[in-house]
């Protein structure tokens, strides 16, 4: 006779699975400017229910500080030095994870600054920075980086060019004049 031992696991395996496909989902539809966004459509989308989605997420706002910072987690796993890459190559890489989010998050961020305070994406901002601060130094010891700039300096160019109104195709040569501009010269260094 079986017992009802295995049915919690199997209930929690399917619980992350759900919030999973929620969050992918929700991702996918704020990716999508032209994207009705509604909480009913974000569960057809994701194929659960709408009493599965208020489960996982109370509200739009819970869904949007969730997806943000599932986003920001994903950010901050990525920022390492892989063996064998040079250090300017893992910080460009990384950036370039970050040029890619903008996208996703635009129309978070602006929503949740609708019912949020600062603090909360600040916050996010801080760990992002964090995470990424020893690729920076990394490739700056490593003569590869200009030596006068900060991640959060960095951070606010990115910032900066994600604001202006523009395709991608239009963006994505501005945003690679700042990573080309980040890299270290020996010009740069010697006195005029």
């Amino acid at each position: 006779m079986a017992t009802g031992k295995t049915a919690f696991p199997n209930r929690r395996a399917a619980a992350q699975r759900n919030r999973a496909k929620i969050l992918d989902a929700a991702r996918a539809a704020f990716a999508d400017p032209a994207a009705e966004i509604s909480m009913a459509e974000i569960a057809r989308r994701a194929e659960v229910g709408m009493a599965t989605l208020y489960r996982n997420f109370p509200g739009r706002q819970e869904l949007l500080e969730a997806l943000y910072a599932d986003e920001v987690d994903q950010i901050c796993d990525a920022a390492r030095i892989e063996p064998g890459q040079a250090p300017e190559a893992a910080l460009t890489a990384w950036l370039r994870l970050q040029i890619d989010f903008i996208p996703h998050k635009r129309l978070i961020i602006s929503e949740l600054l609708e019912h949020t305070d600062r603090g909360s994406i600040t916050s996010h901002r801080a760990r992002a920075i964090e995470a990424g601060r020893p690729l920076l130094t990394a490739a700056q010891k490593a003569g590869q980086v200009r030596g006068d700039v900060t991640l959060e300096q960095i951070f606010d160019l990115i910032v900066a060019i994600a604001k202006i109104n523009g395709s991608p195709d239009y963006v994505r040569p501005l945003f690679e004049t700042v990573l080309d501009g980040l890299r270290h010269r020996a010009s740069m260094t010697s006195p005029t």
